[in-house]
């Protein structure tokens, strides 16, 4: 299996988007594990038409990763990589649960700051997921709730991997919408993951 880079998915996803000029994309920070980037690079190869991918997650590579000051870290992330983004797509493969960056990007997602308003947040079930069990972050299942008929009633939405192009538009949007239509539901409150679980 091959793996790739932070820059090596940020240009998939910029072929994608240079296949469809249209001014109401919205601007997506994508957050993943490491080990899914194949799956990723195919995600943003089949969708980047429909969004335009922000920026492509945090590493161990960053310089501020090492900081003892845990809102310094969640204002750089939100800075430097959540920026103008207005959606967070979450990519969810076996072991996405366990990365704490992945928590710490969700984190930073849902907060308000002097850079931004909150983003809306959308889980996608990688195809992996689905036949090894992947689970999701324990902060995006905060967001995610149903009702007893299977409604969403949460902040956020999780889906299976979408069939189409227009499918992903449409949860890009919904989730966009949220900020304003639902943030009133955000749960936030979790404490933020000081190290990666063993997955």
């Amino acid at each position: 299996m091959s793996h790739y880079s932070q820059r090596q998915l940020l240009a998939v996803a910029q072929r994608a988007a240079a296949r469809k000029v249209d001014p109401t994309r919205h601007k997506c920070f994508i957050s993943y594990h490491a080990e899914d980037s194949e799956e990723v690079a195919e995600f943003l190869d089949a969708f980047g038409s429909e969004f335009i991918a922000k920026t492509i997650g945090v590493t161990d590579e960053d310089d501020f990763i090492d900081s003892e000051d845990t809102d310094y870290i969640m204002s750089r992330i939100r800075q430097d990589y959540l920026g103008d983004s207005t959606v967070t797509i979450v990519l969810v493969g076996k072991c996405t649960w366990a990365r704490r960056y992945v928590d710490w990007e969700v984190y930073s997602s849902l907060r308000d700051s002097k850079y931004s308003k909150v983003n809306g947040l959308l889980a996608i079930q990688l195809p992996s997921a689905a036949v090894n069990g992947g689970k999701l972050p324990a902060r995006v299942n905060d967001n995610v709730e149903r009702d007893a008929n299977g409604n969403d009633i949460g902040y956020a939405r999780y889906n299976t991997y979408p069939a189409g192009t227009a499918t992903m538009r449409n949860l890009i949007s919904d989730a966009f919408n949220a900020r304003m239509a639902r943030k009133h539901l955000i749960n936030n409150t979790r404490a933020r993951k000081q190290r990666s679980s063993s997955c």
